[in-house]
C-alpha cells in the first residue's frame, strides 16, 4: 500500500445541505433547507445531481429532508470522521489536525505531534482559522454495498448530533450499526446567535415506522444471516482502520478547493464594510511559513 495515501470508503457522490452561489462576482457557500445528492461530476453550474436525488425527491413530494441510509461499519468512528482542522486557504492543504488533546502539525521539520488545546485556546486558530471538520460516510444502494456517499460538515450541531446518535445506536444494538434501518433527517432550530433565523443540521434516526425494539431485532437477524453466509464484518472494519491510518492527514486532494470555499468564504463588499480593515474574515492567510513563525508562541501557550 502506498504510504501517505489515505484509504477512505469508496465515494460515489455527495450529500449536502448547501451549495456555492455567486454573489458580487464571488463564490460563497449558502445553506439550504433540504438535502441535495450530487454525483462526482461537475459542469459550469456546479455538481451534477445524482439520479438518487430525483428518485428520492419524487417520493418526498417536495423538499428532500429524509434519506434512507445504511452504515458500512459497526464502529461509530469509522462512519463519522471528525477533527479540528486548520487549512491553508491558498492550497487547501491541512496544516494542523487535532482532537482537543493532541494534534499533528506540518512544520519545516515534517509532521510534529503537539498538544491541542482546541480552537478557543490555540494562538494559531484565532479568527476562525481552525474549525471542526466532519465527514459521514453512508451507503444508499444495495447495488453497490461498499460504495458510499459523503456528507461533509463544519457545523457543531451536525457533528455533535451525529456523534451522539452513532454512539447510542451502537450501544443499544450490541454494536450492530451496519445492520440498522436508518435515515438521515434534516432538522432546524433557532438560536440567539442566528438572530432567530432557522439554522439546519443533520440528524441520524430510525426510518419512519420502525421502533427501536424492531430495529434491534432486525439488526440481530441480519447480522446472523450475514455471518452464516461468510460475510466478515470484523475484517472489513480492520481494513477500514488501516486505510484511515495510512496517512497523517485524511483529506482528499481532489476536494481541497471545495473545503477551502466552505471553511473560508470570501467576504462580499457588504460584509467588508462592517469591519475596521484587516484580513478577510479576520483570518490571516495561514501557510506553513506563518505557522513556523507562530510555532514557538503556540507551544509555549499550550504548555
Amino acid at each position: 500500500m502506498i504510504k501517505g495515501l489515505t484509504i477512505t470508503p469508496p465515494v460515489l457522490g455527495r450529500i449536502s445541505i448547501g451549495k456555492v452561489v455567486q454573489k458580487d462576482g464571488k463564490r460563497l457557500p449558502a445553506k439550504n433547507d433540504q438535502f441535495t445528492i450530487t454525483s462526482q461530476v461537475q459542469n459550469k453550474d456546479g455538481w451534477i445531481n445524482h439520479p438518487f436525488d430525483e428518485k428520492l425527491r419524487a417520493r418526498s413530494e417536495g423538499k428532500l429532508r429524509q434519506i434512507p441510509v445504511r452504515l458500512l461499519f459497526n464502529d461509530p468512528e469509522l462512519n463519522l470522521r471528525a477533527e479540528y482542522t486548520l487549512f491553508d486557504r491558498h492550497t487547501g492543504r491541512p496544516l494542523c489536525v487535532g482532537d482537543g488533546e493532541h494534534c499533528q502539525r506540518r512544520t519545516s521539520n515534517g509532521v510534529e505531534q503537539l498538544p491541542c488545546p482546541s480552537p478557543d485556546r490555540c494562538p494559531l486558530a484565532q479568527g476562525g482559522a481552525c474549525k471542526p471538520y466532519g465527514r459521514l460516510y453512508v451507503n444508499l444502494s444495495e447495488d453497490d454495498e461498499l460504495g458510499t456517499f459523503i456528507f461533509r460538515t463544519t457545523g457543531f450541531n451536525s457533528i455533535r448530533t451525529l456523534s451522539a446518535r452513532l454512539s447510542y445506536f451502537a450501544a443499544v444494538s450490541g454494536n450492530k450499526l451496519s445492520c440498522l434501518p436508518l435515515q438521515l433527517t434534516l432538522r432546524g432550530k433557532s438560536t440567539t446567535q442566528s438572530y432567530r433565523t432557522p439554522i439546519y443540521f443533520v440528524d441520524l434516526t430510525l426510518r419512519d415506522g420502525v421502533t427501536l425494539k424492531d430495529a434491534v431485532q432486525q439488526a440481530k437477524a441480519i447480522d446472523t444471516e450475514l455471518s452464516e453466509n461468510g460475510f466478515d464484518q470484523a475484517a472489513l472494519e480492520i481494513a477500514a482502520t488501516l486505510g484511515y491510518a495510512n496517512s497523517c492527514f485524511e483529506v482528499d486532494g481532489d476536494e481541497m478547493s471545495d473545503v477551502v470555499e466552505e471553511f473560508y468564504p470570501v467576504e462580499t463588499d457588504e460584509a467588508k464594510s462592517s469591519h475596521q480593515g484587516g484580513p478577510q474574515n479576520g483570518i490571516a492567510p495561514y501557510n506553513v511559513g506563518n505557522i513556523e513563525r507562530s510555532l514557538r508562541e503556540s507551544v509555549t501557550a499550550i504548555s
